[in-house]
């Protein structure tokens, strides 16, 4: 099965349209009605829909090592720093975690882009 991903709500449009292009089952926070949630409900909601949150938000970093730390279980992260990835890069990388990486792979976990 592939990754599917959420999209926190701080990211470059660019980059869930380059996903869509490329057949990545994309659903950004706005879409889903989560424009306002806090960083703990956004990785809730993620994992409630068995996605991996998509974030270039450091704050997202300390909630999922929070909940690593406390064995708080989440569906997993993939984070990339605004400044040190290109917006197609990033679509190259996403896209290939989303094809070739299993769901259960990343529970727990965090990545980081570039890879």
């Amino acid at each position: 099965m592939t990754i599917t991903l959420y999209m926190d709500v701080h990211f470059h449009r660019a980059i869930t349209t380059g996903l869509r292009l490329r057949d990545v089952d994309v659903l950004t926070a706005q879409e889903d009605g989560h424009r306002t949630a806090d960083d703990a409900r956004l990785l809730d909601r993620a994992t409630e829909l068995q996605r991996v949150l998509f974030t270039q938000d450091e704050d997202l970093l300390a909630e999922a090592k929070h909940r690593q730390i406390e064995g708080i279980s989440f569906g997993g992260v993939i984070y990339a720093h605004q400044l040190r990835i290109t917006i197609g890069r990033c679509v190259n990388d996403l896209e290939m975690i989303a094809k070739a990486a299993e769901a259960n792979e990343l529970v727990n976990r965090v990545e980081y882009l570039p890879l």
